[in-house]
């Protein structure tokens, strides 16, 4: 999905809304768990529930991957089943040498016909660039994320470049790409950073995580981050998926998802 696309159905929804499908199978509601495919009959129901208020799907890919192969067979299934109109992203953190990274991109990007994975840049731009040569497709680059463990690399300061690590990782990343194929994640648990974040990457959109369970002031990162073609894809995971865990889950997760739709329109509309 090219950035034009993402953009009008933005707008044309009234949200930027990511549903993390972070799908875990002790956690689902029991009378799903004697189906063939539990966590895929959980996430059939969480996407029926809320495709009409939400841009974009995240699957975790760890919560996938720990089932073994027929975990890849559901992930495969919820990919196909969200379908075509959403933006679709693969949480996968990938990031390695360029052959290996030019592999994961091939799989996400060929084979299972994702839009976008999210990659970790330690490793440097030839770990990062082979995700940047798929027409319609992103990479989106861990900046400054919203877990604790963020204040152990990401905020220490650089005494050569005069600045925090997340924004060397902004400024220097951006050269390897475009506003058009890469994204940066930047967690809500800090909302005084998104001012500096637009100083660093304007017209660059960026993955939220962090609002919902972890805490995140909606508005306040819409205040520093917003652009005017929104620019960002905030992400709930947690607080939606299991908003319930009985038999109303689904219902309960639109409500909680139709709660932060309404919240996404009215500060797009300011």
């Amino acid at each position: 999905m090219n950035r034009a696309t993402l953009v009008a159905s933005i707008f044309q929804k009234k949200s930027f809304l990511c549903v993390g499908l972070d799908t875990e199978l002790g956690k689902i509601p029991s009378h799903l768990r004697t189906s063939d495919d539990p966590v895929f009959e959980f996430n059939r129901h969480i996407i029926d529930a809320t495709r009409d208020l939400c841009v974009a799907y995240k699957p975790n890919l760890a919560f996938y991957e720990s089932l073994g192969p027929n975990g890849w067979q559901t992930l495969a299934r919820t990919v196909d089943y969200i379908g075509r109109e959403h933006f679709v992203i693969a949480d996968a953190k990938r990031g390695d040498i360029g052959n290996t990274s030019r592999m994961y991109a091939e799989a996400f990007f060929q084979k299972m016909n994702f839009d976008a994975v999210t990659v970790a840049p330690y490793m440097g731009e030839d770990s990062v660039t082979p995700f940047l040569g798929f027409e319609g497709k992103w990479a989106i680059v861990l900046a400054l994320t919203s877990n604790k463990g963020s204040s152990d690399f990401q905020r220490d300061w650089l005494e050569d470049s005069r600045e925090l690590m997340w924004e060397k990782v902004m400024r220097v990343a951006q050269g390897w790409g475009t506003p058009d194929n890469l994204m940066f994640v930047l967690g809500a648990t800090h909302p005084d950073a998104f001012l500096r974040v637009r100083e660093l990457a304007p017209r660059s959109f960026l993955l939220v995580p962090g609002v919902g369970a972890q805490g995140g002031d909606l508005a306040a990162i819409c205040q520093h981050g917003m652009t005017d073609d929104c620019g960002l894809l905030v992400n709930a995971s947690r607080s939606i998926i299991y908003a319930s865990s009985g038999a109303d889950f689904a219902e309960k997760a639109r409500a909680e998802a139709l709660k932060m739709q309404r919240e996404m329109a009215g500060l797009l509309s300011v």
